[in-house]
């Protein structure tokens, strides 16, 4: 690429310099002592030779265009024009902010780990954590990006700048009865910050594990976060996985989580994406074992000028593998959505069964939604269906409840509330659907007092 640096990059360019210098100061230092610590530090040394090689990938190439097909809803120009800064220290946050979010969970604040805020004690035998800093440095290779073959600058530069991130190891047979939560909480700061994390949560075979994302604003800021999220499960292994974007309108958020799973291994997962000022979140799913499964469901709510756009991409490589997608959106005042979903059917991935249902509203003349459901087949006997609506609130129905004495306004979030909630239902968890639904129905209130 010859064109000059964007100022996003140009600011993000040097970022790695004072950790390379201060751990290969430390790993000189050290060497002497033992040939085991000198290993660690050529092993360090080829880490940051790694990542500075994705990070000058990602200078080389630029970021992503609207003339790729993956971004062709979103435009990156104004991200491009503005200038980050890293994180120098960790503010701190008024507790209450934190309060109903039980333990045990682990908490970044502006892409750091805060040890004050998290708790993980008494976690039962057979789960581990670790921080991916506590860790050698392996850079993430292809095979762990969201989309080999759509890699963009984001993978590549979440790979050069990514310095922690959570790790949860379930051992085989163990089953957690109590959800872990990962709490990512954007804070005020003087200048705006970038940050980069990568997590990995990993299930044996047999193992059962819920994890809550939380994705929220300690108060106004303008931050942009690339986080990755790798996901692996064994053989009859099972993940109940939520996420909650509940971010500040000036957030930028960038998110790739990429699911691989083994014969039998099943994944429930939702995602709620109702704040932020732009989130760009691919998922994708491999169903890379006979009888593995997924069902995904989400709730994006577009109000203001937000800009949501998921990818969502399943991937049927097994035979006898199963997919059910069910995701609503709603978008008011100058909102907009993006919405992909794919699902491919692999050739050998006969008796496969796969669903998708991505239904929209319109809250507003000027709000858009764009959607693309796609699905490709390359199997012999396979049940496939997919389908994508973009319409309004059912005048009849509005009429009914108003003719019942609700406001107008109090008439809408009833039935917005009910159109969005059915995407919970793919959680099948009680205690989960109680935590997450005060959040959808606060965000959907708000839409309705801004709208009437």
């Amino acid at each position: 690429m010859s064109q000059a640096l964007s100022p996003l990059l140009e600011s993000l360019r040097d970022f790695p310099a004072a950790t390379t210098a201060e751990a290969t100061a430390t790993a000189a230092a050290s060497a002497s002592a033992s040939a085991a610590v000198s290993a660690a530090a050529s092993n360090e040394a080829g880490a940051q030779a790694r990542q500075r090689e994705a990070l000058d990938r990602a200078l080389h190439n630029g970021l992503p265009t609207q003339r790729a097909e993956r971004w062709k809803y979103t435009s990156l120009r104004a991200l491009s024009a503005r200038r980050f800064v890293a994180t120098a220290a960790t503010p701190s946050l008024h507790p209450a902010l934190l309060a109903d979010i039980p333990m045990p969970r682990m908490v970044f604040v502006n892409g750091r780990f805060d040890a004050a805020l998290s708790d993980l004690r008494d976690l039962p035998e057979g789960l581990a954590w670790s921080r991916q800093a506590d860790a050698a440095q392996d850079t993430p290779t292809a095979g762990d990006s969201a989309n080999a073959s759509g890699r963009d600058s984001f993978d590549d530069l979440n790979a050069g700048l990514s310095r922690d991130g959570a790790i949860l190891k379930v051992a085989d047979g163990i089953h957690v009865q109590e959800p872990v939560h990962l709490v990512f909480v954007g804070a005020p700061a003087e200048r705006d910050i970038a940050f980069h994390l990568r997590h990995r949560i990993d299930l044996g075979d047999g193992a059962r594990l819920a994890v809550v994302e939380h994705h929220l604003a300690g108060g106004a800021h303008r931050h942009f976060a690339n986080q990755h999220v790798a996901l692996r499960l064994g053989v009859g292994a099972k993940l109940v996985h939520a996420r909650i974007q509940d971010e500040d309108a000036g957030a930028t958020l960038v998110e790739r989580t990429h699911a691989l799973l083994d014969a039998d291994a099943a994944l429930r997962r939702i995602d709620l994406e109702l704040g932020a000022g732009l989130c760009r979140h691919d998922l994708t799913v491999s169903l890379l074992g006979a009888g593995s499964s997924v069902e995904s469901g989400g709730a994006l709510l577009a109000s203001g000028r937000r800009h949501l756009d998921t990818q969502l991409d399943v991937r049927h490589v097994a035979r006898d593998t199963r997919s059910d997608l069910l995701w609503r959106g709603l978008a008011a005042d100058r909102g907009r959505l993006a919405f992909h979903g794919g699902i491919h059917i692999f050739a050998g991935a006969d008796g496969s069964e796969a669903a998708l249902s991505n239904k929209n509203l319109l809250l507003s003349d000027q709000a858009e939604v764009d959607t693309q459901p796609v699905l490709q087949i390359d199997a012999d006997e396979v049940k496939a269906a997919h389908g994508a609506t973009v319409g309004q609130l059912d005048p009849t129905a509005l009429f009914y409840l108003r003719s019942r004495g609700l406001p107008y306004t109090e008439a809408r979030t009833l039935l917005t509330l009910a159109f969005c909630r059915e995407a919970l239902s793919v959680i099948a968890d009680a205690d989960l659907v109680a935590l997450l639904s005060p959040r959808l129905e606060a965000r959907l209130l708000e839409v309705g007092e801004f709208a009437a």
